[in-house]
């Protein structure tokens, strides 16, 4: 009885291990060149703000590079890359018949939308082609609000959906909205049940605003290898260890190019659905990702099984509330570069505190990318790194 006791303890424990990390292989057992991730890996890091990345190829680890004072265990904050993860949950709710299908009005959900808002379908928010309310700074400065849904509550329609993509952050942030009505349950709580739980992301930060409200449309703070896990499971088309998390047609109908999107930092021709980019879209190559702020990715190549994840320079700050103090008011000033310097002005002047630090009062608590962490040389090379994630597979 005791030895089987050990050996059903043995069986808890190997199976706890592999949930919550991946498999190391040798990428010449996969046939992928060490050249030639040393190549991508270069690339990457020839822009200061790298933090980490990591590749992986069928599943397994292949290889992981971190900058000097970070480790696996490291957090990056996502920003927009949350609107990926919070759009599966959108998918999930399909596959459970919570949400009828991605042609639903959003108006089932939100009933405030009895106006001309009532035509916007879950598809057309997802694909950033509501025809919501589009300013230059793309909603961005609800960011520096205490309540982010309250101000997307009240952008209204402008034109009509499926005249354009603009990318608009609104859209996703309506999201959570959505999922709360249609299961009862907030968005942060879903994702951790529904996703991450499964997929073995145990430690990670879901940010909220002051008002309680999941913030869908960025900010979630976890490892590489946590982003790189999330990227594998739509590798996957949406399987991991023999369960079908999301379905595998909604992951393939995610994987498609909708529509053209506007070349704000390279000639090379992208497109979007269902809250993923499409970094390349050619016969020979068809390579996905999950973007955020700053220079986020994950990088998904399904047909040749490939997740790449960069992350950028970060430093947490404490909580999972975002508080603005009594700085919330500069939010009017509806300038989101503005914002950004004066806050890391702020910070470096030693006005105010955004990291947690001892004997420091933390006056502001968020999601903060300061300007060592904000991108330059990988956006120049964006194209470069798309090549040589292709020639991982040639």
């Amino acid at each position: 009885m005791f030895f089987k006791f050990l050996f059903l303890f043995g069986l808890f424990i190997s199976f706890n291990l592999s949930a919550e990390n991946l498999e190391i292989k040798n990428p010449n057992e996969l046939g992928v060149s060490q050249i030639d991730i040393d190549n991508l890996f270069n690339l990457s890091f020839k822009d200061d703000s790298t933090q980490s990345v990591v590749l992986l190829k069928n599943g397994y680890l292949i290889s992981e590079r971190y900058a000097d004072g970070f480790n696996k265990n490291s957090y990056g904050t996502s920003w927009s890359m949350a609107k990926s993860f919070y759009a599966a949950l959108i998918l999930i709710s399909i596959d459970k018949g919570e949400i009828k299908s991605l042609d639903q009005k959003v108006y089932d959900f939100l009933p405030y939308f009895d106006d001309d808002r009532s035509v916007i379908t879950i598809r057309q928010i997802l694909n950033m082609s509501s025809g919501l309310e589009y300013p230059d700074h793309q909603h961005e400065t609800m960011f520096f609000r205490k309540d982010h849904l309250k101000y997307s509550r009240n952008v209204k329609l402008e034109k009509e959906p499926d005249t354009l993509f603009e990318y608009n952050n609104v859209n996703s942030m309506l999201l959570g909205e959505v999922l709360e009505v249609a299961t009862g349950k907030k968005a942060d709580i879903l994702l951790e049940e529904r996703i991450l739980n499964k997929i073995g992301i145990e430690k990670k930060t879901l940010w909220r605003d002051e008002a309680q409200n999941v913030l869908t449309y960025c900010c979630i703070d976890m490892s590489a290898r946590d982003y790189a896990k999330f990227g594998q499971l739509f590798s996957n088309g949406g399987a991991w260890n023999g369960e079908q998390i999301i379905s595998k047609e909604l992951v393939d109908e995610t994987f498609e190019y909708v529509w053209d999107t506007p070349n704000w930092w390279t000639d090379e021709k992208r497109g979007y659905s269902l809250h993923w980019w499409v970094s390349r879209y050619t016969e020979e190559s068809k390579i996905f990702n999950a973007s955020g702020r700053f220079g986020q990715y994950i990088f998904v190549d399904p047909k040749n099984d490939i997740v790449f994840v960069r992350i950028t320079k970060y430093k947490p700050s404490e909580g999972s509330v975002q508080k603005w103090g009594n700085l919330s008011w500069l939010s009017v000033l509806n300038n989101v570069e503005f914002l950004i310097w004066f806050y890391q002005k702020l910070e470096k002047w030693g006005l105010i505190s955004i990291e947690a630090k001892e004997g420091s009062e933390v006056t502001v608590i968020t999601p903060n990318t300061d300007r060592d962490g904000a991108s330059k040389e990988f956006y120049e090379n964006y194209s470069l790194v798309l090549d040589a994630i292709d020639e991982l597979s040639s």
